[in-house]
């Protein structure tokens, strides 16, 4: 049975994403830093017949990464989605003439830790030559928004090593994208729900050819 992996998971676009991968025999490992909120997930995602385990780690934390991956795969495997899309809303939020550099390395170390989560499944899926890694971020990472400078530059820098990863992989047979959403998940308007939005992913993940794509797809 095939794996994906959702570093960030929560009760709105992770497990949305969950079921959509589940519900097409994917088994599913969450990884986030709250066991409590993991477990609950993985609590729905059983109860509806979808394989899911719970494994905690913090983003900040490269030892903690690094030994959850490990017992992702002494417990269920290789890994061959995976999917990364954690938000910390705590961070400080700085607008375009408040960026300093103490404001800005914050969200420098939350987005750029998907670097070393990549780091944990990519010599796996170069050596199987397969496997897909999708990154998401907001939709600043391509149409900056002035009030919120410094996650723009965070999630840009994360955009552009994506894609220098995309072009690198390609030729190994992995696949990679840079997901940028650009609507207010969950806010009530069309197309913004998490489970509207969830299925994107298997979209892309099918598809494994467009490593920039945004939500909603441009005309």
């Amino acid at each position: 049975m095939t794996l994906i992996v959702i570093v960030g998971a929560g009760p709105g676009m992770g497990l949305e994403i969950a079921r959509v991968f589940g519900r097409n025999g994917f088994t599913v490992a969450l990884v986030a830093r709250d066991r409590a909120k993991l477990d609950s997930l993985t609590d729905v995602l059983n109860g509806e017949g979808i394989a899911a385990t719970a494994f905690t780690a913090d983003l900040l934390d490269a030892e903690s990464i690094t030994a959850a991956f490990a017992q992702i795969r002494e417990t269920l495997g290789t890994v061959d989605v995976l999917e990364f899309s954690a938000a910390d809303t705590s961070l400080p939020v700085a607008g375009v003439l408040e960026v300093t550099p103490a404001n800005l390395q914050p969200q420098l170390d939350f987005y750029f830790s998907a670097i070393h989560v990549v780091k944990q499944v990519v010599d796996d899926m170069i050596a199987a030559r397969t496997g897909a890694i999708i990154i998401t971020a907001g939709g600043g990472s391509v149409e900056p928004s002035p009030a919120m400078a410094n996650i723009n530059i965070a999630s840009a820098g994360l955009r552009n090593w994506v894609l220098n990863l995309h072009n690198v992989l390609s030729e190994h047979g992995v696949y990679a994208a840079h997901l940028a959403i650009s609507v207010w998940i969950g806010s009530g308007q069309p197309g913004t729900s998490a489970a509207e939005i969830a299925p994107t992913y298997f979209d892309l993940y099918e598809a494994r050819s467009d490593a920039d794509p945004r939500y909603p797809a441009l005309n």
